[in-house]
C-alpha cells in the first residue's frame, strides 16, 4: 500500500478513535502483500482487542485474503468477540487503490459489553409480570382526577357541553358519579359550573336512575 494512501487512513483513525473514545479500536490492515501474519500497520486504542502493529489478520481479512473478491461489499455493524470475552460492535470497510483492486482494511471496533450489561439490567428493570400490558397505567395527581374524569365523560356523550340536552347531561353526571368523581372534595360545585346547572340540578341528575327504578 502506498504511503500517501496509508497516512490518510491514519489520519482518519485517529480521528474516529478520538471521537468515539477508548472504547472505539480503529485498526488498518494492509492486504496488499498477502501476508496475513503482518497485515496490522496502523492500530488505536489496541487495547480493545489486545493487538498491535505487526499483528496477524483477523477473520475478515483472512476471507478476503482467501477469496481475493474484488469486489467485496463492505462489512457494517455487526458482532464480533475478542479471546476475553469482549463483545464489540465492528465494521469493515475495503479500501482500494485507483485500478479498484483491495488493498487495504479500515477496521472500527466498539466495545459494547458494559452497554450490553446495562441494557439487561434496563430490561429486567422495565419487564413487568404482566405481559399482556400495552401501555402504562396513568398515575394522576387527584387535583387533577377530576378534570381527567369531566374529559371523560364528555368524549363519552360525543357532543361539547354546549350543545347537550338535558338527557346528556344526565348520563355524563351520572358517568361521572360510576367513576367516582364526586368522592373529590367541591367536586360537585366545579362540575356543576362546568355543566350550567345548579348544584340542586347536579343531584337530581344523580339520583335520576334511582327514580326511574322507584
Amino acid at each position: 500500500m502506498e504511503t500517501r494512501r496509508l497516512e490518510t487512513l491514519k489520519q482518519i483513525a485517529a480521528g474516529v478513535a478520538a471521537q468515539f473514545g477508548s472504547n472505539c479500536e480503529v485498526v488498518i490492515h494492509d492486504v496488499s502483500g498477502n501476508r496475513p501474519d503482518h497485515t496490522i500497520v496502523h492500530i488505536e486504542n489496541g487495547h480493545v482487542s489486545g493487538r498491535k502493529v505487526g499483528d496477524g489478520a483477523s477473520q475478515v481479512v483472512l476471507d478476503q485474503l482467501a477469496r481475493q473478491d474484488e469486489q467485496p461489499k463492505d462489512h457494517l455493524c455487526y458482532l464480533t468477540r475478542t479471546p476475553d470475552g469482549k463483545i464489540l460492535k465492528s465494521s469493515s470497510l475495503y479500501i482500494r487503490n485507483s485500478r479498484g483492486g483491495v488493498v487495504a482494511i479500515f477496521s472500527i471496533n466498539y466495545d459494547v459489553s458494559g452497554l450490553m450489561m446495562i441494557q439487561n439490567t434496563i430490561g429486567e428493570l422495565l419487564s413487568t409480570r404482566d405481559k399482556e400490558q400495552t401501555e402504562p397505567e396513568r398515575i394522576i395527581n387527584v387535583n387533577a382526577v377530576l378534570d381527567e374524569l369531566i374529559d371523560q365523560s364528555v368524549a363519552m356523550v360525543g357532543k361539547p357541553v354546549a350543545l347537550m340536552n338535558k338527557e346528556d347531561k344526565v348520563r355524563a353526571i351520572q358517568f361521572l358519579n360510576q367513576s367516582g368523581a364526586f368522592l373529590v372534595t367541591k367536586s360537585g360545585d366545579k362540575v356543576a359550573k362546568y355543566f350550567g346547572i345548579s348544584k340542586y340540578t347536579l343531584y337530581s341528575y344523580i339520583d335520576a336512575n334511582k327514580d326511574g327504578d322507584k
